[in-house]
């Protein structure tokens, strides 16, 4: 009766087709790629001998072939200064762009090629409401797309139904579309990273798995840095959920991941304390480091090693010239355990800084949640013209782990500029020389929205105005000169 019930809601029936489908696929999950029947699969489930054809260790999807033939096709499209939005234009490397983001990533090769330190983007995450552009019809020819995707009103505005395609759970390429979609955004926009670049990307549940073996195949498996967990919402959610779901991902790679380099994460003693410098836990046994197990003198006690509680060797958590730096310091203390061991200690006193790793669960105390984000733009704007924007603060929490305070950063799925606000705040903060290029499609808002009753009829007229209102806001704070040229990608 629920079964009967689920489909009369839906104001339809199944079909005898899919209705034994439906069941094939509850008894047999494994057969299954999209929604549709793997015919290799479903023979190797039933024991039928299947020699599974182009065996190897690869990510493919409907589609990707074609995906990697449009990222190759050169752009006919320029860029057309738009100096009556912009803020002191002649002078200005911020740059904002409105355009479709696979088409300005191409106009940037020439300019851009190999010279931005940080992207950051936060794309589509393929919920089964988003609507994006993505060529799913590739028999299409290129004027054929270029039309779809410069379709404009009499208003000179992007029309929402010839450009946007919604991307169903029910559509039978729900995952492939999405790849498609960020394939060639993702290969471009290696290119223009320095090759001690790094790139950030926001992502949930839906493709992360996905996103992972992509960016492996862009960037080159080595190329992986971390995955950080983000802690995006504070409250529990509704009982009607098995889960409350309170988290994100930001995925992050290196263009060279062995000249990327962060800085460490700066940690202040708050009183006199000390801690071991012997290795405990996981790692701990002298065969894990064998180099990290060494003798060192101490006046009172003689030779000592790092022995483990069990009497098996241990190992030190520093190499033998940090530990004798520690001990001309006059910072290490031996004193001897119940056992008889002797352990060694580090004084910290008050005030002691330590750096370490950064860690992979992101603090939402210090970068905030998305709760944060829509407050930051509703105190901008005095109105909510966006909808869970990313706070500035875990943007700049990315842009202060790099290093650079001359970054180039890029954003192609800006949004409301969330990460061209941190950039200006960032520098008005520590006096770097960070300049951003932030690019978004001129989405027209719903007219029922908050932003579109404000006088915003897209999304790239909200980036814009907050980009126009931080600058005012800090200028008028430090008495400096920030500014921005917006350009528009000319369709032709």
């Amino acid at each position: 009766m629920e079964h009967i019930k689920e489909n009369i809601e839906n104001g339809k029936s199944l079909t005898p087709q899919e209705e034994k489908l439906k069941q094939l696929k509850a008894i047999l999950p494994e057969a299954f790629a999209e929604g549709k029947i793997d015919w290799e699969k479903l023979k190797a489930t039933l024991g039928e001998g299947v020699n599974f054809s182009n065996e190897r260790y690869v990510l493919n999807w409907a589609g990707k072939s074609d995906a990697f033939k449009v990222l190759q096709i050169a752009s006919t499209k320029t860029l057309a200064p738009a100096k009556d939005e912009s803020v002191n234009f002649d002078e200005t490397q911020n740059i904002f762009i409105e355009g479709e983001n696979l088409e300005v990533l191409k106009v940037l090769q020439k300019s851009y090629f190999g010279k931005v330190k940080m992207i950051y983007i936060d794309p589509p995450y393929n919920t089964g409401n988003d609507s994006f552009i993505y060529p799913d019809n590739f028999s299409e020819s290129k004027e054929e797309y270029q039309k779809r995707v410069g379709d404009k009103d009499e208003d000179g505005y992007m029309i929402k139904d010839g450009l946007f395609q919604k991307n169903s759970k029910e559509n039978g390429q729900y995952h492939s579309n999405w790849l498609n979609m960020m394939y060639p955004r993702l290969f471009l926009a290696k290119n223009l990273l320095r090759q001690d670049g790094v790139i950030f990307v926001s992502i949930d549940d839906n493709e992360m798995h996905n996103l992972r073996l992509m960016m492996n195949e862009v960037f080159g498996e080595e190329n992986f840095v971390e995955t950080f967990v983000w802690r995006s919402r504070l409250g529990k959610g509704s009982t009607s959920k098995k889960t409350a779901t309170l988290h994100e991902y930001i995925i992050c790679y290196g263009k060279n991941s062995e000249l990327l380099q962060f800085n460490g994460d700066v940690r202040v003693s708050e009183k006199e304390s000390k801690e071991r410098i012997r290795q405990w836990g996981q790692g701990d046994s002298r065969d894990d480091r064998p180099t990290m197990y060494y003798s060192v003198i101490s006046d009172e006690f003689g030779e000592v090693y790092p022995k483990k509680p069990d009497g098996k060797d241990g190992r030190w958590r520093v190499s033998k010239s940090e530990f004798n730096k520690l001990q001309e310091m006059k910072l290490v203390v031996f004193e001897k355990q119940d056992d008889g061991r002797v352990e060694a200690y580090r004084l910290k006193h008050k005030g002691t800084k330590t750096e370490t790793a950064h860690d992979s669960i992101l603090d939402s105390q210090k970068v905030k949640t998305t709760a944060h984000g829509s407050i930051e733009i509703s105190q901008l704007f005095e109105t909510k013209v966006f909808d869970y924007p990313k706070p500035t603060l875990l943007i700049k929490h990315f842009l202060e782990i790099i290093n650079k305070e001359d970054s180039l950063v890029l954003d192609f799925f800006a949004g409301s500029c969330t990460t061209a606000h941190a950039v200006m705040d960032l520098n008005a903060e520590d006096g770097g020389s960070r300049k951003f290029i932030c690019v978004q499609l001129p989405e027209l808002c719903n007219e029922k929205s908050e932003a579109h009753k404000s006088g915003y009829k897209t999304i790239a007229d909200i980036a814009k105005e907050r980009i126009r209102r931080v600058i005012q806001k800090i200028n008028k704070e430090i008495n400096g000169k920030i500014d921005f040229e917006n350009c528009k990608q000319d369709f032709g």
